[in-house]
C-alpha cells in the first residue's frame, strides 16, 4: 500500500509526539516558517485560513525552520510566544526542524518527494507551502511568495473531495 503522510510522526513545539494519523480525512496546509523573514507577515493570512476552514476539515501546521539565513533563531517556546503575540497564531506549531539535508524532518522528506518543485526537490526558502488532500497522498506545492489567501480555491477543492 502507498505510504501517506498519516504514517508519519513529528514533535510539537512543547516536545510532545504528534501522530499524523490524527489528521486522517482532513486537508493539511503545512508550511516551513520563520519569525524574522520578509514573509513572516504571512502568519496572519495562515491564521485567517485556519480560522475560516478549521471546522470544515483544514488544519494549518507550521514547522519553524532556521535553515534559511538563520531567520528562526529562537527556541520553541520563544517562537510560539512570538507567533501568538504578533499574529494570534492558534494553529499547531511543531518543534523547530530542518526541511532540507540529512536531518530533514520526515514530514518534509515526504512532502518534497510528493511535490518536488520545478528544478530540485529542496525547499528554497521560508514559507514554502504544501497542501495535502484528505487521502494524505496528493500534495500541491506553493512558493514562499504565494499569498496564503490565494490558496482558498485549492483548499475548497480539497475539502470538497472525498477520500480515495
Amino acid at each position: 500500500m502507498e505510504a501517506t503522510i498519516f504514517d508519519l510522526k513529528a514533535t510539537d513545539n512543547k516536545g510532545g509526539e504528534v501522530d499524523f494519523s490524527q489528521y486522517k480525512n482532513q486537508v493539511m496546509l503545512i508550511v516551513n516558517t520563520a519569525s524574522k523573514c520578509g514573509f513572516t507577515p504571512q502568519y496572519k493570512a495562515l491564521e485567517a485560513l485556519h480560522q475560516k476552514y478549521k471546522d470544515k476539515g483544514l488544519v494549518v501546521i507550521g514547522f519553524p525552520c532556521n535553515q534559511f539565513a538563520k531567520q528562526e533563531a529562537g527556541n520553541d517556546s520563544e517562537i510560539a510566544a512570538f507567533c501568538e503575540l504578533n499574529y494570534g497564531v492558534t494553529f499547531p506549531l511543531m518543534a523547530k526542524s530542518d526541511v532540507n539535508g540529512k536531518d530533514a524532518n520526515p514530514v518534509f522528506r515526504f512532502l518534497k518527494k510528493k511535490a518536488p518543485g520545478f528544478i530540485f526537490s529542496a525547499v528554497k526558502w521560508n514559507f514554502t507551502k504544501f497542501l495535502v488532500d484528505r487521502s494524505g497522498k496528493r500534495v500541491l506545492r506553493f512558493s514562499p511568495t504565494t499569498d496564503p489567501g490565494s490558496l482558498e480555491a485549492d483548499i475548497e477543492r480539497f475539502l470538497a473531495s472525498s477520500v480515495d
